[in-house]
């Protein structure tokens, strides 16, 4: 179970830097934390289809947004969206849905109801920090220590260090938590936006 300044004082122990006694102590370091600590989780987000992470919903189209062609129905994203895990015209995912397009803040497809599972930055799932495998949480650690390395340190070996050690980490999280995985099906798509041409042109300005 992670907590904040655990993970944080993780960072600061690896950088040999003295660890911070509150989320409020007035020093360099925190200050440092505080710029880049929502950038820091977003990007280990990013990183995975993390188990913990994924949050399931049933998306109905936007019928404000009219097509100018290809897929019919627009389905607009969550605001807590990070990465798509799948899409199925069912909650059960079989079978995925194959053909949709991935456009900006958008799914499109041919039908007008979908399940998305994805990849939630909610404080329910992705920032629940309390629902953190350690191994995620060692990946967070490092990284955060990648990335004060170059404020607390002005040490390119350093930063090197820790550019090796948080990859390593990554690629142990990934591994662990694979192992919690159903089969399941990647989502495609990407050979549909080439189809459709640029998302840019796909619709009239929404009202």
């Amino acid at each position: 179970m992670a907590a904040k300044l655990s993970v944080i004082n993780s960072a600061l122990r690896e950088l040999s830097s003295r660890k911070l006694a509150s989320l409020s102590e007035a020093r360099e370091p925190r200050y440092a934390v505080d710029d880049i600590w929502d950038d820091v989780v977003k990007f280990c987000l990013e990183q995975g289809q993390w188990n913990f992470a994924i949050r399931t919903q049933e998306i109905e189209y936007t019928p404000e947004i009219t097509p100018l062609f290809g897929f019919r129905y627009a389905f607009e994203k969550p605001d807590d969206w990070v990465r798509t895990v799948g899409l199925s015209v069912n909650e059960y995912f079989k079978p995925p849905l194959t053909e949709f397009s991935d456009e900006t803040g958008y799914w499109w497809a041919n039908v007008d109801l979908i399940y998305v599972r994805y990849v939630s930055n909610s404080t329910d799932y992705g920032l629940n920090l309390s629902a953190w495998p350690l191994t995620f949480q060692r990946f967070v650690e490092l990284y955060l220590a990648y990335r004060l390395a170059p404020t607390l340190t002005s040490s390119e070996s350093t930063e090197d260090r820790m550019e090796k050690k948080y990859k390593k980490a990554m690629t142990d999280a990934r591994s662990k938590d694979a192992m919690n995985d159903a089969v399941s099906f990647m989502p495609s798509g990407s050979w549909t936006r080439s189809r459709v041409g640029n998302s840019s042109s796909r619709y009239p300005d929404r009202a």
